[in-house]
């Protein structure tokens, strides 16, 4: 198996980037082609040992900044690490593909190189949240601000297919996020797409409520990506408020401390299931790869975790099974 890494995304590249792939060469089975800047990865991969002829270097000279409009930078920037990344996924020459880089220029490679499902109408970016009872499934997380109700249709059935396949959960259950649990609440987009999922090959349990995403009410949480990012950025703060609360707290004084010794291995399971680390990054379902994206602010261990599980969705076959599960008609983008 062959993962293509995106060496110059993110915060902390290339060095992330490298790192993570070093150590995949050495504990997965698997081959990394790391595509960015020949001499800086030259550089960085002289700091790691990993066997030989596992780690592979694609020249690329251009990168994709987070400042750049992402549709017009990937037109433009035709010798981008992520626009090579992506063509590398599209001829076959790779199996999955991964970058911390540009969102949006991520999103746009995946739609507009490696192309969508055939009767997939939007790819959706799809965010592994943890909560009271395990991981959990939102999506969309940010690719697509409006939606119609037939967009939350397909995101309900590929979350489930990829709840089923990655994370080993028979028959996850699927929620609809609204303002209430009742079937007639919410706006005019879940009141429409509620009957339509119900009638999907989903376990479909109805509404759930902002409050229902930290319980771990529905294994996949469907909603438009408006919605989405704005759960996904307000748990990442409530995460830094909770984190530097906790540290304030125990640090404040010398019986603080103390406090903190008695209690450091639940809190250091708290932390272990909070930690986006763990769950490496967020796939781009509905598009004809394996394509993951990476936090921007990944360090090794995150980037790692996101290696595995491209692996798992590519031993999976979850694309595959994503095709299998549309009508095979071809679906036509909606612009609005």
């Amino acid at each position: 198996m062959k993962i293509i890494i995106d060496a110059m995304g993110g915060d902390n590249a290339p060095r992330v980037p490298v790192e993570a792939a070093a150590r995949a060469a050495c504990e997965l089975d698997v081959n990394i082609v790391l595509v960015g800047k020949r001499d800086i990865i030259q550089s960085e991969l002289k700091r790691h040992k990993y066997p030989a002829g596992r780690v592979e270097i694609i020249n690329a000279d251009e990168v994709i900044t987070n400042h750049e409009e992402p549709a017009k930078a990937v037109k433009r920037k035709r010798n981008s690490s992520i626009v090579i990344a992506a063509r590398m996924l599209k001829s076959g020459d790779g199996d999955a593909m991964l970058s911390m880089g540009n969102t949006g220029a991520v999103l746009a490679a995946g739609t507009l190189i490696v192309g969508r499902i055939r009767g997939i109408i939007r790819p959706a970016l799809a965010a592994v949240l943890p909560s009271k009872t395990g991981p959990k499934l939102l999506l969309d997380a940010g690719a697509n601000a409006n939606c119609k109700p037939e967009n939350l249709v397909q995101f309900a059935v590929m979350g489930s297919l990829y709840m089923k396949n990655i994370m080993g959960i028979s028959d996850p259950s699927v929620g609809l996020m609204s303002i209430g649990e009742e079937e007639g609440k919410g706006n005019n987009l879940t009141k429409a797409a509620y009957p339509l999922i119900k009638a999907a090959p989903v376990n479909f349990i109805g509404n759930i409520e902002g409050r229902d995403v930290m319980e771990g009410t529905a294994d996949v949480m469907t909603c438009d990506g408006f919605v989405g990012n704005v759960i996904l950025k307000a748990i990442e703060g409530m995460g830094s408020f909770v984190s530097g609360a906790l540290k304030s707290m125990f640090t404040n004084g010398i019986a603080a401390k103390i406090g903190a010794i008695c209690v450091m291995k639940g809190l250091d399971k708290f932390k272990s299931e909070i930690d986006y680390r763990e769950y490496g990054g967020a796939p781009l379902l509905g598009v004809k790869g394996t394509v993951i994206k990476g936090h921007g602010s990944s360090d090794a261990k995150a980037a790692f975790s996101a290696i595995v599980q491209a692996k798992k969705a590519v031993e999976t076959d979850l694309t595959e099974k994503i095709k299998n599960s549309l009508p095979d008609t071809d679906a036509k983008e909606d612009m609005e």
